[in-house]
């Protein structure tokens, strides 16, 4: 099925693991070129690395904090001046926390938020008059399902997301007159080094594979998700194939949200 992204440019935070890293090879393997972002050096340049090996397309890695605005600005500027371009952004960046709400400082709130709604809001309007330039563009939000409906102790995660999910639908609106088409995947659980962490610590006594079976026994499909079919996801949304689709929210969770 041809996608139509040969040649195209995209830019993608949270880059050097999991949903990021496995967006970044599909785009490459689609003939894009691909901007990644992280802040771990070593790790970001690893990934980035293997990329090209396996597909011998530019892969540019950029270390850029995109929790500050600083960052932000600094990592669209640098991929477009390598890449030549922004047709396409993914605003995958983020982090595991989930605490009640009267265990929550006051201090938690702000990091959380400016990495996983404001990195989202300054990494679009940074990249969006290029989109323009070119006559349109994609933007992707990964989000989580928790964002639809909250569970007990995932503060302040579920509030970013909820917030990514609300800005997703506005910017859709705002920015249709320039063909810029914007779309959220909520993810559920994920396969990544946050999810392995997580499956380690609550399961020690188990192998991987056995602490995924353990953690994907309640979702209705029985297992984790792979990174690798939420990439397909936004390789599709960013193609010629998800030209009518703007403003929308699309679940990869294999069933377990309780929310459409």
């Amino acid at each position: 099925m041809e996608l139509e992204l040969t040649g195209k440019t995209v830019l993608i935070t949270g880059g050097s693991e999991g949903i990021g890293k496995a967006a970044a090879l599909e785009f490459a393997r689609e003939g894009a070129r691909v901007a990644i972002c992280a802040r771990r050096e070593d790790v970001l340049e690893a990934a980035a690395g293997e990329i090209r090996a396996a597909t011998g397309r530019q892969v540019v890695a950029i270390v850029a904090d995109v929790s500050t605005l600083e960052g932000c600005n600094a990592f669209v500027q640098q991929a477009v001046a390598q890449l030549g371009g922004a047709d396409i952004l993914v605003n995958n960046a983020g982090r595991s926390a989930g605490l009640p709400f009267d265990a929550l400082p006051d201090a938690d709130w702000m990091p959380d938020i400016d990495l996983k709604l404001m990195a989202a809001v300054r990494c679009s309007q940074a990249a969006i008059p290029f989109m323009k330039q070119a006559d349109g563009g994609r933007i992707i939000n990964i989000t989580h399902v928790g964002g639809k409906a909250p569970g007990a102790g995932t503060l302040p995660s579920s509030v970013s997301r909820a917030a990514g999910i609300a800005l997703t639908k506005a910017m859709s609106k705002d920015l249709a007159k320039d063909n810029i088409l914007v779309n959220t995947i909520c993810v559920g659980l994920i396969k990544s080094a946050q999810i392995e962490r997580a499956a380690r610590g609550r399961n020690p006594d188990a192998t991987l594979d056995e602490a995924y079976a353990r953690m994907g026994g309640a979702i209705p499909l029985g297992r984790i998700g792979e990174s690798r079919e939420v990439a397909a996801m936004i390789a599709f949304l960013a193609s010629s194939l998800g030209a009518y689709i703007t403003g929308a929210s699309i679940n990869i969770d294999g069933g377990m949200a309780a929310t459409v």
